[in-house]
């Protein structure tokens, strides 16, 4: 069953990872999220999830996070290739499934012109 899961080798998970994208990454801006990326010299991409915790509670946090990574892993060539990836939740987001979640990032993906 692990075979279709998302390894963490594609997942940020160091504060020191996420902090170089916010500082030197590129900024698209989607309903309820902002999209960072910042292009690495690497053969896969690596995403990591930001959600507010102006977000009351902690299975809704958590739930955001699941979705949006689920996106990710069905979807990854929607998201920019070989680049460090950071979904930046804002409390006013809505979206509730992976399929809502990956029309918005291709419409963002679309609108915002992004190196493939």
């Amino acid at each position: 069953m692990h075979q279709f899961g998302l390894p963490k080798t594609c997942l940020l998970r160091k504060s020191e990872d996420f902090d170089l994208v916010y500082r030197h990454g590129k900024r698209l801006y989607g309903p309820g999220f902002s999209l960072i990326y910042l292009q690495m010299d690497r053969d896969y991409s690596r995403i990591g999830i930001s959600v507010s915790r102006k977000l009351k509670g902690a299975v809704v946090r958590n739930r955001i996070k699941r979705i949006f990574k689920e996106s990710f892993r069905l979807n990854r060539d929607l998201f920019p290739v070989h680049a460090d990836i950071v979904i930046a939740v804002r409390p006013d987001f809505a979206l509730d499934s992976p399929k809502r979640i990956t029309q918005a990032v291709s419409n963002l993906m679309t609108a915002g012109s992004i190196d493939k």
